[in-house]
């Protein structure tokens, strides 16, 4: 068998469920072990059998010094398994959203600044963080120094937040905005919250095309055997 874990829930855990289905065949066991703890756990208790691979959608930033460790400690597992356990390469699900092409013309959001800053911050990411030195826009690094617990993946999970307040394109319930995934895009709340006209409308269509983005094609290219 072929396993995928996660530590995300709720709409994080429908997107790798969503991939699965649409991408995929559903030839994995797509299954959420809550937390990175979770992960790591669940690694370190794991029995391997001759015929099962195992991926890894750890969320890794290099700027949080509790993540770096059980990074650590799962590279010192996954390099012992012979290849049957495979770490995807990935910030965090919230990150392959804010950095699809598509997000702010499909979410019709009027958020001038925070279009502004989504570009510096994407532009700036790399490596696993973002790299302050490369921003010298000054509303983006005001927006940055307001987080008192400063990461990578806050800031990501924050700025997803600004282009998804839609509730038909949220990505932080206990499933997907439903306009991620079924033939919609309408809201019941149109006069507080602006939704986009995505040129396809298919809900499978919508979701293949942000699976087929270059940020979740850089994660999941080593799920394709």
């Amino acid at each position: 068998m072929r396993y995928l874990w996660t530590e995300d829930t709720g709409a994080g855990l429908h997107f790798w469920k969503l991939v699965n289905q649409l991408f995929l065949n559903n030839e994995l066991v797509v299954e959420s072990k809550g937390s990175n703890q979770g992960l790591l756990d669940a690694v370190l208790d794991l029995a391997i059998t001759n015929d099962d691979e195992y991926y890894v959608a750890f969320d890794y930033v290099v700027d949080n010094q509790d993540v770096r460790n059980k990074y650590r400690m799962l590279k010192s597992i996954t390099g012992k398994s012979e290849g049957k356990i495979v770490i995807l390469d990935m910030i965090c699900f919230e990150y392959l959203v804010l950095a699809f092409d598509k997000l702010v013309e499909w979410t019709g959001t009027g958020k001038t600044d925070k279009i502004k800053i989504r570009e510096e911050v994407l532009a700036a990411a790399e490596n696993h963080r973002i790299d302050l030195s490369k921003i010298d826009d000054e509303k983006t690094l005001q927006y940055i120094a307001g987080f008192k617990r400063y990461s990578t993946e806050r800031v990501m999970k924050s700025l997803v937040g600004e282009f998804t307040q839609n509730e038909k394109w949220s990505v932080k319930g206990a499933l997907m905005g439903e306009c991620w995934y079924k033939d919609c895009c309408m809201s019941e709340h149109t006069d507080s919250l602006r939704c986009g006209q995505p040129e396809v409308k298919g809900g499978d269509e919508k979701m293949i095309m942000l699976i087929q983005s270059e940020k979740v094609q850089d994660v999941i290219g080593k799920l394709i055997h």
